[in-house]
């Protein structure tokens, strides 16, 4: 895979320990021409199917093609719109495959899509899993879960520090190929990033058992290689329950 200069990534998936299979999926993609990638830049993605063993694995590989297919062929469209569309994309063709195939009704995923063009920062999300941003010894969280959980804490019922160990925390209000509606989250305007910013794009996989100090910490103090691999055995070494998901991008 080429990266051209101007960030580092890491990417790393693991099972977990009590899972069988992976539901998980990531993804890099940048233009092979040098004219596209000034007019493109980078499409950095994760995704945490549900639906069972083969529901959630089709409905994460599906998301994550349909996102980078749209991206990559699209025309004449800022990298916003080409983010929303690619959605948009994900979510029918999920409800396509679904459609065919009944034993699957149910079938979805989380998808946070990142498109970088120099430093500017595009998003698309739904689900919950998070794209953080770590800045000058801080961690601030970009996205919004999009789960039951999220609803008690906006509405004062619990606080966020209860969110975090309550036992519906994983509860989704919305994923692609669920509903009929589709409404992902996105920036209203593109975010300035600076030099040794990091992203971290990862699934509930790790952030429901490393805490945002703890991935602040590692990703500030390591390269994103070792990074990812400090913070997917320190998930693991916490139970490990979920497939464990995690892709860093340092700007440089």
């Amino acid at each position: 895979m080429r990266i051209r200069a101007g960030i580092q990534l890491a990417a790393l998936t693991d099972l977990g320990c009590q899972r069988e299979n992976n539901e998980d999926r990531f993804s890099y993609w940048e233009p092979p021409s040098d004219e596209q990638f000034a007019a493109k830049g980078r499409l950095v993605s994760v995704a945490d199917g549900m639906g069972g063993y083969e529901g959630g694995q089709e409905a994460s590989r599906i998301a994550i093609q349909a996102v980078e297919e749209t991206y990559a062929q699209g025309t004449d469209q800022d990298p916003q719109s080409l983010l929303i569309e690619g959605f948009r994309s994900a979510h029918q063709k999920i409800q396509q495959y679904a459609d065919y195939h009944p034993a699957l009704q149910g079938m979805g995923t989380t998808c946070t899509s990142v498109a970088l063009l120099d430093t500017r920062l595009y998003f698309a999300h739904i689900g919950d899993s998070r794209l953080y941003l770590v800045r000058n010894g801080s961690i601030s969280r970009l996205t919004h879960d999009h789960s039951y959980v999220s609803r008690l804490v906006a509405h004062g019922v619990i606080s966020s520090e209860e969110a975090e160990t309550h036992p519906q925390r994983h509860i989704l209000t919305a994923a692609l190929g669920a509903g009929a509606d589709l409404e992902p989250d996105y920036p209203q305007t593109p975010i300035a990033l600076r030099a040794d910013d990091s992203l971290v794009l990862c699934t509930d996989g790790l952030w429901s058992l490393v805490h945002d100090e703890d991935i602040q910490k590692t990703v500030g103090g390591h390269a994103p290689e070792e990074a990812c691999r400090k913070l997917v055995a320190k998930a693991r070494s916490l139970g490990g329950p979920d497939n464990i998901t995690l892709q860093v991008v340092r700007i440089s």
